[in-house]
C-alpha cells in the first residue's frame, strides 16, 4: 500500500462518511488502501480550529426559586438580572445562567419613550396639520429645550420585561435635576444658540421669559423689520411656555396671534429640532462617552452644535411639508422622525 501526498476530493468525502459511521482511522486506511498516516493527518488538519465547545453545567435552581424569579421579573420591569435574583435571595448564580433562565420567561426591552395618543390628541394633530398645510415653514423658528446628563439619556434604559408584559412608559421631563438644560432654535438653515439655562433654575413662566430676554431677544433684535414681521415663533405646550404670563410677554415683543404657532399635544415627532437634539446626543454620547462635570458636558454640546452645518438644519426645516402630509395620512398618529 503506497503512500501518496494528496487525497482526492472523493477520498476526503469517503473519510468524512466513514468517520460518521464510527470507523477508526486505521480501518478507513484499509478501506481506501491508503497509508494510515495520510488518513490520520487529514483528520487532524480538519479538526483544527473546530474544537467542540464544552458546555459548563449551570447552577441549578429549584422549581420554587424559579417561581420566585418569575414573580420578581413581573414586579420589577426593566430591572437587571442581578437585581431580580437578589430580590429573591438567590446568590451564587453567574450572569450567563441568570440570563439563560430569564430568557425562558422574559425578554430585554427598552422603555417606551412616548405615551400613546388618545382620540382627542389625534384629532388636534390633524387639525393642526390642516391649519398649517399652506404655511411657508422657512419663516418658522422652531424652539425647544433639551436636558443632557453626565451619563446619557434616560430613554436608553434597558432591562428584562416578562413575556406578555408591556414596557412601562417613560415620559421625557421638561425640568429635572442632574443635568444641563439647553435651549435652542432653528430657522431655515440657521441655528439659534444653543443657550444654557443657569444651573438650579426651574423654568417657570417668569424664569422662562427672563431667559428669553437674556438670550433669544439678543438674536431677535438684530434681525430686520421684514424678518420680524414674517417670523412665526414655535414652542411646545410646556407649562412655562403656554402660561398667560409667557403669552403676554411674547405679545409685548410683537409675537402674538398668527405669529405665535399653536401646538398640538404630545407631538415631539412634529418638531424638527428634536432631530437636531438626536444628532447632538449621538455625538456627545458616542462610544458610551460619560462626563465628570456639568461644565464638561455643556462644552461637548457646544462643540457638537458647531459641527452641525447649515445644510443639515435646512434638511430638517424643509421636512415639515412631508411631516404634515404624514400625520394626515396616519389620521393623527405618530410619524417616523
Amino acid at each position: 500500500m503506497g503512500q501518496k501526498k494528496d487525497l482526492t476530493g472523493s477520498e476526503k468525502s469517503k473519510i468524512v462518511r466513514y468517520l460518521a459511521e464510527g470507523c477508526s482511522s486505521l480501518k478507513i486506511a484499509k478501506l481506501l488502501k491508503r497509508d494510515h498516516r495520510t488518513i490520520k493527518r487529514f483528520i487532524q488538519n480538519s479538526q483544527q480550529g473546530h474544537k467542540k465547545r464544552v458546555e459548563k453545567p449551570r447552577r441549578k435552581i429549584t422549581a420554587h426559586e424559579l417561581r420566585k424569579v418569575k414573580r420578581a421579573a413581573a414586579k420589577m420591569p426593566l430591572a437587571t438580572s442581578l437585581a431580580i435574583f437578589q430580590s429573591c435571595n438567590i446568590t451564587g448564580v453567574p450572569k450567563s445562567t441568570r440570563c439563560a433562565i430569564l430568557r425562558d420567561m422574559a425578554k430585554v426591552r427598552k422603555a417606551e419613550r412616548r405615551p400613546p395618543l388618545n382620540k382627542t390628541h389625534k384629532l388636534k394633530r390633524q387639525d393642526w396639520a390642516k391649519k398649517y398645510l399652506k404655511t411657508d415653514f422657512s419663516k418658522v423658528l422652531w424652539t425647544d429645550e433639551m436636558r443632557v446628563s453626565l451619563d446619557g439619556p434616560d430613554g436608553w434604559a434597558r432591562g428584562w420585561i416578562g413575556k406578555g408584559q408591556r414596557a412601562p412608559v417613560r415620559l421625557r421631563r421638561q425640568q429635572g435635576r442632574g443635568g444641563v438644560l439647553v435651549w435652542a432654535g432653528i430657522i431655515t438653515d440657521e441655528l439659534v444658540g444653543p443657550f444654557r439655562v443657569e444651573d438650579g433654575v426651574k423654568l417657570n413662566s417668569q424664569s422662562y421669559c427672563q431667559f428669553l430676554e437674556d438670550t433669544f431677544k439678543q438674536w431677535y433684535r438684530k434681525k430686520s423689520a421684514s424678518f420680524k414681521k414674517n417670523m412665526i415663533f414655535m414652542q411646545d405646550n410646556a407649562p412655562s411656555h403656554a402660561s398667560k404670563y409667557s403669552t403676554a410677554w411674547l405679545a409685548r415683543k410683537g409675537i402674538k396671534e398668527e405669529k405665535l404657532m399653536t401646538w398640538p399635544p404630545c407631538s415631539p415627532d412634529l418638531n424638527p429640532i428634536e432631530n437636531l437634539w438626536s444628532i447632538i446626543k449621538c455625538e456627545i454620547y458616542k462610544e458610551g462617552k460619560q462626563y465628570t462635570s456639568l461644565n464638561s458636558v455643556w462644552e461637548a454640546v457646544v462643540a457638537a452644535a458647531r459641527n452641525v452645518d447649515g445644510e443639515q438644519i435646512k434638511t430638517l426645516t424643509e421636512s415639515m411639508d412631508g411631516r404634515l402630509l404624514s400625520v394626515l395620512a396616519k389620521k393623527g398618529g405618530y410619524i417616523g422622525r
